[in-house]
């Protein structure tokens, strides 16, 4: 799947192994595990086929926006755009939900 950062400093905790963008380093190390199993996958049915993700779909205006479990507190936000086989998966933030 294509991947594309609504966030520069999203994309450089992707890549810089330094940057910590003011996550802890447990969050930093879901976060870039998360990214590689995006990277990995055909299209969003694996992200539904492991449970453990937590893959869903919000609601209300964010109806538009899917959520990918980090750790217990922590998501990570996903858009999906285009039509398979090349799809793009936005990633919008790391959002704290407690």
């Amino acid at each position: 799947m294509e991947i594309a950062f609504e966030n520069e400093s999203l994309d450089r905790l992707e890549t810089d192994a330094k940057f910590d963008a003011g996550y802890s380093p447990a969050i930093v190390k879901a976060f870039r595990k998360r990214m590689q199993f995006i990277r990995d996958s055909i299209d969003e049915r694996d992200f539904r086929a492991m449970r453990s993700l937590n893959f869903e779909r919000l609601k209300g205006e964010r109806s538009h926006q899917y959520s990918m479990r980090l750790n217990d507190q922590w998501r990570l936000i996903l858009e999906l755009h285009g039509e398979a086989p090349n799809k793009t998966v936005v990633v919008v933030s790391i959002e704290d939900y407690h």
